[in-house]
């Protein structure tokens, strides 16, 4: 008899277990890009938006390829002067993680941050939205992909123009058409202030 089989403290691995660990090595060998959209309207909101950044960058199994430039836009879907302006930025980052890991770094981020989920439209230290991640197409309503209103943004879409003009909106075509049909009001670029692609 195989001595292996008759030691008791020999377990085989489960099938689960082996299969989890081959698609984290395949995960692992082969990045998705994603987009990732950050708005902040409370606070320190420039040092906000950096400091998300870096820990997107701290996490592990994804890197930040590009930082766009900052926009201020003013609140959305809320009487005009009733909330502070937001600084909205867009990053490209390359990742291992599956979407809802993703996901659950983001609000991980938002947290640490003290976002504060109070009232629909609210103000927020800061917003961590994935708008697409690779030709992913998701109707799961914890995460849907790409995200649902990405496409009638201008503060999504005139930042990720500015990181990749060539830029495809799955579903919806091309953000440079995206943003030329929503118009660029109420979204102003500050080229004085300057978000840093973390070393």
């Amino acid at each position: 008899m195989n001595q292996a089989a008759s030691d008791p403290t020999v377990q085989p691995v489960p099938s689960s277990v082996t299969e989890q660990v081959d698609a984290a090595d395949v995960t692992l060998s082969n990045p998705k890009d994603a987009v990732i959209s950050l708005g902040s309207n409370l606070g320190n909101r420039l040092e906000t938006l950096q400091g998300a950044i870096d820990a997107l960058e701290d996490t592990p199994g994804l890197r930040v390829k590009a930082v766009s430039p900052v926009y201020e836009t003013e609140p959305w879907g809320v009487a005009p002067g009733s909330q502070p302006s937001y600084f909205n930025a867009v990053v490209v980052i390359r990742t291992t993680l599956p979407p809802s890991s993703l996901l659950e770094r983001g609000q991980a981020i938002e947290e640490a941050f003290h976002r504060v989920r109070e009232e629909h439209w609210g103000p927020r230290t800061i917003d961590v939205d994935i708008v697409a991640y690779a030709n992913v197409v998701s109707d799961d309503p914890v995460l849907t992909l790409p995200h649902p209103r990405a496409h009638q943004r201008a503060f999504v879409l005139a930042p990720w123009h500015d990181v990749d003009p060539e830029a495809q909106l799955l579903g919806h075509g091309a953000v440079a058409e995206l943003l030329a049909g929503v118009g660029v009001g109420g979204v102003q670029p500050r080229a004085d202030l300057e978000l840093r692609l973390p070393e």
